[in-house]
């Protein structure tokens, strides 16, 4: 099994390092013929305008869509990961994104940088809360029927999943818990193993 960690802006190298830790081979996607070769994407945080117009512009974007499509894929975005994941933005309809999770996102919904925070979420699935980092973070404020809300804060589900496809508003490549990795990769392996 291969994680690609897309490579064009953003804290990649962080979440590169996390699968890495849990012993899969990652490799960093910044062309279209480079999403082929993976079974699982991670989206990484950064500035989502600019991560979506250089998707568009090197043609990653078609890529990762028509690859989803045909049941090839698994992707898991972390904050501007999951606004570019997003079917809807609120407020900003001309930025690119892929459309493909079935949720409307807020941006910036905890405010500026310096409202950055970190808490103990309670998360489904899981037997103990997750500490996470939420830095500039957007917040779900529309889920389709087909998205599970994994875990949410006051604000709105901050955490869902919708098939092969998981999102989160805060960051756990900063942290040392995997579990949200761990989480990511048992998909990325089931869509592989659909792949035979």
């Amino acid at each position: 099994m291969v994680i690609g960690v897309l490579a064009l802006q953003g804290d990649f190298r962080e979440h590169a390092s996390m699968a890495r830790f849990l012993g899969v081979e990652v490799r960093l996607v910044r062309l279209p013929e480079e999403v082929g070769l993976v079974d699982g994407l991670i989206i990484p945080g950064g500035e989502s305008t600019t991560m979506g117009k250089l998707m568009v512009k090197y043609g990653v974007d078609r890529a990762i869509v028509d690859r989803f499509n045909a049941g090839k894929l698994a992707i898991y975005g972390t904050c501007a990961g999951m606004i570019v994941l997003a079917r809807d933005i609120e407020g900003s309809q001309a930025q690119p994104h892929l459309g493909l999770l079935d949720v409307t996102v807020q941006r910036n919904a905890f405010g500026r940088q310096k409202e950055s925070s970190e808490e103990d979420l309670e998360v489904q699935g899981l037997d103990t809360p997750l500490h996470v980092l939420f830095i500039r973070a957007p917040v779900i404020v529309r889920t389709g029927s087909s998205v599970e809300v994994l875990a949410r804060v006051t604000q709105g589900p901050v955490y869902v999943q919708q098939g092969r496809l998981l999102a989160s508003s805060f960051h756990p490549e900063l942290g040392s818990d995997t579990r949200v990795h761990e989480h990511f990769l048992r998909l990325a392996e089931q869509s592989s193993n659909q792949e035979v």
